[in-house]
């Protein structure tokens, strides 16, 4: 009797469970019976390179496969790592404003401000991890050979207006030893010393048949991309308003003429917080200056 009885139970729960099943089936099946929302998969797309590039006047070669397909790699890293791409756009007219008169004054081709976004993220305070500092990522010799003043208190490496000037007097400089703007994008990335090696070990001065370092190999590709997405966002499904980019922000310039003991309290005496003050003065990298009156010294100080 138990047995016959299990059977029926069984038997009972699969019919009950067929028919449920076959309702399900016909329901969806019915003009009129239960719909589901339909999901939307994402579609990712490549991204369209367009006919023609430039670097600094200079033409990219894209009819050779290897450059074409280098500059792809460029494009769809910075079209799809939104985040940080979207922050690009939103940082650059703040501190294009600042290195754009810079690198007119010195006669350097405007393209190379796309250099820096690609140096440093248009961070002034990065550091790298071969010890490279600042927004134009000058490493201490090289700077300190341009006249930069780095030690305990005072880095101007972290100064974008004074490292500015000096990345330019290197960029004027290499453009003298290499007679072109792409190779000196490639130079201010290797080093001067390092891509000569390369070009005489290989007989080689084009920059697109070099056979260098991966980082340097990427490096005009990484900088083209940049520019080609700051320029024109849109194209590559940016679509950042005008209010949402981050504004200049106007200052003036205040002379330090003494010793500074506590520049939170000096921060006070400007009306500003020590944080808002160390962030307009990166370069001052201690709490206190000590002012030897050999040199003059400005501090910027917002007006807000």
């Amino acid at each position: 009797m138990k047995g016959r009885k299990g059977w029926r139970v069984l038997m009972t729960i699969l019919a009950v469970f067929n028919v449920g099943a076959l309702i399900l089936i016909l329901g969806a099946a019915s003009p009129d019976g239960p719909k589901k929302d339909k999901v939307e998969v994402p579609r990712y797309k490549s991204v369209e390179l367009p006919a023609k590039v430039s670097f600094a006047g200079e033409s990219m070669p894209l009819d050779r496969f290897y450059v074409k397909e280098a500059l792809d790699r460029e494009l769809l890293s910075n079209a799809y790592f939104h985040s940080q791409t979207i922050r690009y756009i939103k940082m650059a007219p703040r501190y294009f404003a600042i290195i754009e008169p810079i690198l007119k004054e010195h006669g350097i081709p405007d393209d190379f401000k796309y250099l820096a976004v690609a140096e440093s993220g248009l961070n002034p305070r990065a550091i790298s991890p071969a010890r490279a500092v600042g927004f134009w990522q000058l490493m201490e010799g090289t700077a300190k050979d341009y006249g930069l003043e780095i030690n305990s208190e005072v880095d101007e490496r972290y100064h974008i207006e004074k490292a500015t000037h000096v990345a330019c007097e290197y960029i004027k400089d290499a453009h003298v030893k290499f007679g072109n703007w792409t190779m000196v994008a490639a130079a201010y990335n290797r080093g001067m010393n390092g891509v000569q090696r390369q070009m005489n070990r290989q007989e080689e001065e084009d920059y697109y048949d070099l056979l260098i370092t991966t980082e340097t190999a990427r490096y005009v590709y990484r900088i083209v991309a940049l520019k080609l997405i700051l320029e024109n966002p849109e194209k590559y499904n940016f679509y950042i308003s005008e209010d949402e980019k981050y504004p200049t922000i106007p200052t003036r310039e205040v002379e330090i003429t003494g010793s500074v003991d506590n520049f939170a309290d000096y921060a006070d005496e400007l009306g500003l917080s020590y944080k808002l003050f160390k962030d307009f003065n990166p370069w001052l990298r201690e709490n206190k200056l000590t002012y030897s009156g050999r040199k003059r010294y400005w501090v910027q100080v917002p007006e807000l």
